[in-house]
């Protein structure tokens, strides 16, 4: 099965975080499972990391390093994926996961979120 994991959601994978669920963990240590983290969630933590929020631990570049380590793979930005977000219904105004729900929904993927409006696109996103 393939899953996209939300920013977060990563986030949470590679530091095994306590926030992250049981459910998301068997998921995404499924032995069937590739799992892959969109450059949009690249862009996003570059951009939060550069604003110095402090809800950003880690730049990107660390963060990328630590996806390829977890044996991550990554989904490229592709014309389609941003042709799909203007067709989108407005539940979510975050550009960053409209986008991660076109791309969950064009490639198909399972889209992992801990988000409540994201799971309001359909069953291709999975909260957990």
């Amino acid at each position: 099965m393939n899953l996209l994991l939300d920013t977060h959601v990563a986030l949470w994978a590679i530091t095994d975080s306590p926030r992250l669920s049981a459910q998301a963990r068997e998921l995404i240590l499924a032995p069937r499972a590739a799992v892959w983290v969109s450059t949009a969630s690249l862009w996003e933590i570059a951009i939060k990391h550069a604003l110095a929020r402090g809800d950003m631990p880690v730049s990107s570049q660390q963060a990328r390093q630590y996806f390829t380590d977890a044996g991550y793979r990554f989904l490229a930005i592709e014309p389609e994926h941003a042709i799909a977000v203007e067709q989108l219904p407005h539940h979510h105004q975050d550009p960053f996961d409209r986008l991660l729900v076109a791309q969950a929904q064009v490639e198909p993927m399972r889209l992992l979120t801990h988000d409540a409006t994201l799971a309001r696109y359909g069953d291709t996103i999975v909260r957990v």
